[in-house]
C-alpha cells in the first residue's frame, strides 16, 4: 500500500511537471510569434524602417511614356557624291548625284516649329541631313550650329505645329530617381527604356581630357538612341542621350546624356549668338582628395583646390586665391572639378555666381562674374588653342604665346601637345588668338604651315605642316 501511494506520488509530480514545461515552452512560443516583442529585440541590433510603401514599385511610367515618343525622331546622316554610269555621262553631264548613309541616331523636337537637338557626331561630316518623325513622315533638316565639346547639334526642319519635349532643370534630379530614355534608332517608331539616375557630374575623359559633366543612368541606351532624349516621369527633357561605356558597343548598364540645363544653354546660344558663348572663373585646380587634404592641412577632402587663378579673370577680381577650395557655386555643392565644369557650363559671360570657398579653415563666399572663354581651331593642324595666362607663360619660359587647349584628333600625339604654349605661326610671334587668326588669314590656303613650340626650358622647336 505504501508503495503504491509512492507511485501515485510520483505520477502526479511528473504530470504537474509536465504541464508547467508545456505551459513556459508552448506558450511562450506563442507569444514570440507576435509583433510587438520583435520589434523590441530587433531594436537592439541593426535599426530597421518600418515601412510598408516601398517606393517606386507601382511608378507610373504611361504617361511620361505618351509625352514624349511623338517628339523623338530619327535622324539619318546622308553623304552626297558624283556617280556616273559611264565615262561619256561622266564627261557631258558631269556625272549623276549619289548618296550613301553614313550614320544614323535620334533627336529631339524642342519648339513646335521644328528645332531639333542631337548629337554632333550623329551628323558629323553630312551632306544632308534627313529626319524621320513618329508618324512616319520624312523631312531634309538644316544645320543650325554645333557644340563638338559637348557634342550637341541643333538642326532645324520646315515644319509646325509639331509636339515637343519642355526641358526640365536638370539641376534638381536625384540619384534614384527614375528616368526613361526616348530614342528612335531603326527608323520604325520611337521606343522607351526605364531606369534611374545613377551618377550625376560623372567625367568620362572620353576624348580630349578636359572635365567632362554627365548624367549617368542604367536605363538602356544603344548607338542608335545617340541624341534621344533622357526625360523623368513627369516627361520633361532632362537630358540628351549621347553616349555608353562597352568593350562590345552594346548596352551593359551605364549610359550617359548631357545634362539639359547644359544642352538648351547651347542651342540658345547657336539660336543668339551663332556660336557657344563659355563662361569660366579664371582658374586652374584639381579635385580634393585624402593626399591633398592631407598635404595641405585641409579641413575637408572633397572639392576643387584652385592651383592658379589668371590675372584680370573674375576670379582675381572676386579675390579668390592659390590654396583656396571650392566648396560650392551657387546652391550647388562642388565635389570635383565636374561638379564645377557641369554647373559652370550652364552660365554665360558676365554671369555672376557666388562661389564659396575654404581659406585657412574658414568659410568666405564671393561673388564672381565670369569671363569669356575663348578658342579657336586650327584645322590644318588639328589643334584648338586659347589665350595664355602669364602663369602659363612663365611656367614655359617665354614672353609671349598661346596655349594648346585641346586636341581636335584622339590620338596620342595630340592629346600629348594639350597645355603646350605655341609661340610663333609662319615664324610670325603670336600674342593671343587674335594673333593667330590674323596671321593664318593671311596666308595661302595651299601653302603649308609652321608652328613654333616651346618647352618647360624655353626651347623653341618648329614643326611644318604641308
Amino acid at each position: 500500500m505504501k508503495q503504491f501511494i509512492k507511485l501515485l506520488g510520483v505520477s502526479v509530480l511528473g504530470g504537474v511537471l509536465t504541464l508547467g514545461s508545456y505551459k513556459l515552452i508552448i506558450e511562450e512560443n506563442d507569444v514570440f510569434l507576435d509583433h510587438s516583442p520583435i520589434e523590441q529585440e530587433s531594436s537592439s541590433f541593426i535599426p530597421v524602417a518600418n515601412s510598408n510603401n516601398i517606393y517606386g514599385t507601382n511608378a507610373d511610367f504611361t504617361e511620361a511614356a505618351e509625352k514624349t515618343v511623338h517628339s523623338v525622331v530619327h535622324v539619318k546622316n546622308v553623304a552626297i557624291f558624283n556617280k556616273s554610269n559611264s565615262i561619256w555621262d561622266y564627261y557631258s553631264r558631269g556625272g549623276n548625284t549619289g548618296k550613301a548613309l553614313q550614320g544614323s541616331g535620334s533627336g529631339v523636337i524642342i519648339s513646335p516649329d521644328g528645332y531639333i537637338i542631337t548629337n554632333n557626331h550623329v551628323i558629323k561630316g553630312a551632306g544632308e541631313v534627313e529626319v524621320t518623325l513618329n508618324n512616319n513622315q520624312t523631312y531634309l533638316a538644316e544645320v543650325i550650329g554645333v557644340d563638338t565639346k559637348a557634342d550637341i547639334a541643333l538642326i532645324k526642319i520646315d515644319a509646325t505645329d509639331l509636339e515637343y519635349i519642355p526641358f526640365g532643370n536638370s539641376n534638381d534630379i536625384k540619384l534614384g530617381e527614375w528616368v526613361l530614355a526616348v530614342g528612335n534608332p531603326f527608323n520604325l517608331t520611337s521606343t522607351v527604356t526605364a531606369g534611374i539616375v545613377s551618377a550625376k557630374a560623372r567625367d568620362l575623359n572620353a576624348y580630349d581630357g578636359s572635365p567632362q559633366s554627365f548624367i549617368q543612368t542604367d536605363a538602356a541606351i544603344n548607338p542608335g538612341n545617340s541624341g534621344g532624349a533622357l526625360v523623368d516621369i513627369d516627361g520633361k527633357l532632362v537630358g540628351i542621350n549621347t553616349a555608353i561605356t562597352s568593350q562590345t558597343g552594346s548596352y551593359i548598364g551605364y549610359g550617359f546624356a548631357v545634362p539639359s540645363n547644359n544642352a538648351r544653354k547651347i542651342v540658345e546660344d547657336i539660336m543668339e549668338y551663332g556660336n557657344v558663348q563659355q563662361g569660366i572663373l579664371g582658374i586652374k585646380g584639381q579635385n580634393v582628395n585624402q593626399i591633398i587634404s592631407k598635404q595641405f592641412d585641409l579641413p575637408t577632402s572633397q572639392g576643387v583646390i584652385v592651383a592658379d587663378v589668371d590675372s584680370g579673370s573674375g576670379a582675381a577680381l572676386a579675390g579668390i586665391k592659390q590654396g583656396d577650395v571650392i566648396r560650392r557655386i551657387d546652391n550647388i555643392e562642388i565635389r570635383k572639378m565636374s561638379d564645377l565644369t557641369g554647373y559652370l557650363g550652364s552660365k554665360r559671360p558676365k554671369d555672376v555666381v557666388n562661389v564659396k570657398v575654404i581659406r585657412d579653415g574658414k568659410e568666405r563666399e564671393v561673388a564672381v562674374k565670369l569671363v569669356k572663354y575663348e578658342t579657336f581651331a586650327i584645322q590644318q593642324i588639328g589643334l584648338e588653342v586659347a589665350n595664355a595666362s602669364k602663369a602659363e607663360l612663365r611656367e614655359y619660359n617665354t614672353s609671349n604665346g598661346v596655349k594648346i587647349s585641346r586636341a581636335l584628333k584622339g590620338d596620342k600625339q595630340s592629346q600629348a601637345l594639350i597645355g603646350i604654349i605655341i609661340t610663333k605661326i609662319n615664324n610670325q610671334k603670336v600674342n593671343d588668338i587674335e594673333d593667330v587668326k590674323r596671321v593664318l588669314n593671311s596666308k595661302n590656303s595651299s601653302e603649308p604651315i609652321s608652328v613654333t613650340f616651346v618647352n618647360k626650358e624655353g626651347k623653341e622647336q618648329t614643326y611644318i605642316w604641308r
